[in-house]
């Protein structure tokens, strides 16, 4: 039987089109069922390529959480529920690739650039505290890469780096702060320039233009954008740049990270996937972390709770310092102020954050650079508090009005601009 179109058991459809056969449409609705199913189980495998390959870029730093929980018992106790404390060093290192032309690998490596990191419970603000590399410290007993133990000794901060590694630094940090670290990361001058490539660079301003052999660095005046090997010549970079001091070097790094703060934060780089992915590879497979950050996952939450931070909060502070008594090429505590910062930070208490106010700069030593006198380096690093500056941070400069005013450090934010 046929029916009005001439189509063997067919019906029409509205408006007069004929419907395809029961059977054909089902194998339709096959093709297309399977094709969804196809494209979702693709979709999900180039997810989980993707999160594999980055969770296994990330190098998990084991041998230094063995010998934290070697010492436990005299590490300091948490103080502040929801508060984290991470340690981020940047090691000078020259081996692994693309390190080897900042200079020969003699088998040692210091702590370029420490970083104390406070991250409150309520993740309102941030606040990252520079340690100067030629800072006095009491540097605890070590375990050596040879399995030898150092003895307890008065030493520049960065030579416990040095002698023992991330353990050994995290330790003496603790020591001298009586904050307990929850975590730390350690970058190295290859990882640094690739998480700067990946994010498109960094914009910074200088006043007059930079020639610096030694930093390979060569910059015309003005804003700019740098780049990778660019950046890293910045931060490192002392003869050619202010006063040649180290203080106006953990300056600059403290106002490139803050640019850098910015750009991350900014639209063109977290909803940018082409900039995105490529700095979540740069970030994973250029940071060694403690086992509890060596995740995809760790990571994430860690970054979840802080990217959100205005940049006003993001503060950026060196330890109060000032001459060390025996040797004025090094640096000791300055307190009580030193003291202050690291009870409001133990106790997760808020402090405020003001640029220091305009001082005459002085010329550079000229003889520092050639001392490397009991633990000095070659390149003069210990020349932190004698720059004709004033000191490094003042506290307490509030009003006292209430019972617990909130004391105001020397330093800076993410929110101030380079270029002023």
């Amino acid at each position: 039987m046929r029916d009005s179109a001439g189509i063997p058991g067919g019906t029409e459809a509205a408006g007069g089109t004929p419907k395809p056969p029961k059977s054909r449409r089902r194998r339709l609705l096959r093709w297309i069922g399977l094709g969804t199913v196809l494209l979702v189980l693709a979709g999900a495998a180039a997810g989980w390529w993707v999160y594999s390959k980055l969770d296994g870029n990330i190098l998990e730093d084991t041998s230094a959480a063995a010998e934290l929980r070697r010492y436990d018992k005299e590490r300091p106790a948490h103080l502040a529920g929801g508060a984290q404390n991470i340690l981020l060093i940047g090691s000078d290192s020259r081996s692994g690739a693309g390190n080897a032309r900042y200079g020969q690998d003699e088998g040692t490596q210091r702590s370029d650039t420490t970083i104390l990191l406070h991250l409150p419970a309520d993740r309102k603000s941030a606040t990252a505290v520079s340690i100067p590399r030629d800072l006095m410290v009491e540097v605890p007993a070590c375990l050596t890469q040879d399995g030898s133990r150092t003895r307890e000794q008065s030493a520049q901060f960065n030579w416990a780096f040095q002698w023992g590694g991330t353990a050994c630094t995290i330790r003496t940090v603790e020591k001298l702060t009586g904050i307990r670290l929850d975590h730390h990361m350690v970058l190295d001058f290859s990882g640094f320039k690739k998480m700067v490539d990946a994010i498109g660079g960094v914009e910074v301003c200088l006043k007059r233009p930079v020639d610096d052999a030694e930093a390979k660095l060569r910059l015309p005046a003005g804003r700019q954008t740098l780049q990778g090997e660019q950046a890293l010549g910045f931060v490192r970079a002392r003869y050619s740049l202010g006063n040649g001091s180290d203080t106006e070097r953990m300056e600059r790094q403290q106002l490139f990270l803050g640019s850098l703060v910015k750009k991350v934060q900014s639209n063109g780089v977290l909803l940018n996937p082409g900039r995105l992915y490529p700095l979540l590879d740069a970030a994973t497979s250029s940071v060694t972390t403690d086992p509890g950050l060596a995740s995809l996952r760790g990571l994430y939450e860690l970054v979840r709770g802080v990217r959100d931070i205005p940049t006003d909060q993001v503060k950026f502070l060196t330890v109060p310092r000032r001459p060390y008594a025996a040797n004025p090429n090094r640096d000791e505590l300055r307190e009580p102020d030193a003291g202050q910062l690291f009870r409001r930070l133990r106790a997760d208490e808020p402090l405020t954050i003001a640029p220091p106010a305009p001082t005459p700069r002085s010329q550079p030593q000229s003889d520092r650079a050639a001392q490397g006198d009991d633990g000095g380096e070659a390149d003069g690093e210990g020349d932190g508090a004698v720059d004709g500056r004033a000191p490094e941070t003042g506290a307490g400069r509030g009003t006292a009005d209430g019972p617990t005013p909130v004391p105001t450090f020397t330093g800076t934010t993410a929110g101030v601009a380079d270029c002023r």
